[in-house]
């Protein structure tokens, strides 16, 4: 410790702790960025990260502390640090490698809870360890720091102060700046930058004490470093993707656009999942879009002077078109939480300038108006991520006071199965629960269930009859199609509350059940005759 002067000087302590704290922060965050487009960013992804995180810096306080006690040396700390920032360096290069091995295991091993055991595992192998070496810090400084008991006290609590307000910052500088302006993996970068600068500051000052090891290695965490920026800097999600448009991220997304000779969709996930689409040659879609244009035509929006639409979770668009397309002049709003996807919507989706868009919560939204509108079109849940605030009897209660009379709404609920007690089961139990007439209908070839909602039977049981007057064969011909197919919904008796909710446990359901389904052949396979059989099959 003596010959060491830069630890004479207890700020550079506090300054370790305080980017100790914001590095911490920082990588959970960045976490669940790099596991949403693979895993969704529901609550269970964010309890597993939370919770693999706490364990690594716990069992870090506890080496830590005995380490310091046994041999109080601070090279060790400030190589310990070192060596984390180029684990943290290295996460955005190989990461998506890691998550990709992990889930391609787990859909052959396991039945059940696919997306716990996945996200679990892989924030163990990714996380745990650098956390880990960062947890020692705080115990190893307060062996340093306190010089004696008299003011034990205040020097640690001042060493829990600076790791404290360097939380506080990490926690806000990547959710607002780092990640929407550069992305994850420079977000990854930039916070194990400022770690191994911390560590080499050190070992500079005090001239690496002689030693030629310490000296190579801070020369390997250098050339690493450069490595990791030079690989993973530009690293994509999707790297197996080739010609996409746009590839970036937002405060609460993933995005993804790409095109093809028919179409342009946009996706917030990875591996799954079309969130809007745009077909050049303005056709009907083939997806669920399609059999939503029912509300509007039960609604009888061609025949209305004033008609208005409005559409919590507008994407880019697609149906707000489709609307503007097919009935004319229709008054439309949308409200979008995401205002990049609102972007590109203008970008990439021709979205016309004169339907209006508002960056808010669609249950927020509806909190601040006073407007009725003849179709409400609800289509915010993507995958596992539902949001609960926008699934309960008080929702509904409240998308029911801003509809007219004669008005519907239309729900877009995906992860459909027959499995008793399921999320879409639970959902149209909670409506029919507020609305007196609820039909549904399936749409092919997908999981995803139409499902409307009015205040008499009579205007969704019209939709035969409105759809026989349209002048567009093709939308006539779908609705017909769609009226055919349609079937009155029975309420159960499941109800989800603001207070009680649990969607993302039931989509988590779904998302097991599909994957058994999908994937049964192959595990079968898998069984029998191994690797090579699987591969042979492929």
């Amino acid at each position: 410790m003596e010959n060491r002067k830069i630890l004479k000087n207890k700020y550079y302590l506090y300054m370790t702790e305080f980017f100790a704290g914001m590095s911490v922060m920082a990588v959970e965050l960045g976490a669940s960025r790099l596991l949403a487009p693979y895993f969704s960013s529901s609550q269970i992804v964010w309890t597993i990260i939370i919770g693999t995180i706490m364990i690594a810096m716990a069992l870090g306080n506890v080496w830590g502390g005995k380490s310091a006690d046994k041999n109080p040396n601070p090279d060790k700390l400030y190589m310990r640090i070192i060596i984390a920032a180029v684990w943290i360096a290295a996460i955005p290069f190989l990461g998506k490698y890691v998550i990709l091995a992990i889930s391609g295991v787990l859909i052959l091993a396991v039945n059940n809870n696919f997306l716990i055991w996945a996200a679990f595992l892989a924030c163990m192998v990714i996380f745990v360890f650098p956390l880990f070496l960062l947890g020692t810090v705080t115990p190893s400084l307060a062996k340093y720091t306190v010089g004696s008991l008299d003011d034990s006290g205040k020097t640690v609590g001042t060493l829990g102060a600076f790791n404290t307000i360097g939380s506080i910052i990490g926690t806000f500088v990547p959710t607002f700046v780092t990640i929407p302006a550069v992305g994850t993996a420079i977000t990854f970068l930039l916070f194990s930058g400022i770690l191994l600068l911390l560590g080499l500051v050190y070992f500079i000052s005090t001239k690496f004490g002689g030693s030629r090891r310490q000296k190579i290695s801070c020369v390997v965490g250098i050339v690493l470093f450069v490595l990791c920026c030079v690989f993973g800097a530009g690293s994509r999600f999707a790297f197996w993707e080739s010609g996409l448009l746009f590839e970036g991220e937002s405060i609460y997304n993933y995005l993804q656009v790409k095109e093809d000779e028919d179409s342009v969709v946009l996706s917030t996930n990875v591996l799954f999942g079309v969130q809007s689409i745009m077909k050049r040659d303005e056709s009907l879609t083939g997806m669920y879009y399609d059999y939503a244009l029912a509300a509007p035509v039960m609604a009888g929006l061609a025949e209305k002077e004033d008609a208005k639409v409005l559409v919590l979770g507008m994407g880019t668009g697609t149906f707000a078109k489709q609307c503007r397309q097919y009935f004319g002049g229709v008054s439309i709003e949308g409200v979008e939480i995401d205002q990049k996807i609102t972007d590109l919507a203008w970008e990439y989706f021709a979205l016309p300038e004169d339907i209006k868009v508002t960056t808010y919560d669609g249950r927020a939204y509806l909190n601040a108006i006073d407007e009725t509108y003849d179709v409400i079109m609800v289509d915010a849940y993507q995958d596992i991520t539902i949001p609960f605030q926008m699934s309960s009897v008080e929702f509904f209660t409240l998308v029911k006071e801003h509809l007219a009379e004669d008005g519907v709404m239309v729900v877009n609920m995906n992860m459909h199965t027959d499995k008793e007690g399921n999320i879409n089961q639970q959902l149209s139990d909670t409506i029919a629960s507020v609305f007196d007439s609820v039909y549904t209908v399936n749409v092919a070839g997908s999981t995803n269930r139409e499902l409307f909602a009015a205040g008499s039977p009579e205007i969704i049981e019209g939709l035969k009859e409105e759809a026989l007057k349209l002048e567009n064969a093709e939308l006539r011909n779908m609705m017909v199609w769609t009226a055919e197919r349609m079937t009155v919904y029975e309420k159960g008796d499941y109800l989800l509350t603001d207070d009680k909710a649990a969607v993302e446990l039931l989509g988590m359901q779904v998302i097991d059940e599909l994957i058994r389904d999908e994937l049964g052949y192959y595990k079968t396979i898998f069984k029998e005759r191994g690797i090579r059989g699987l591969l042979e099959s492929m």
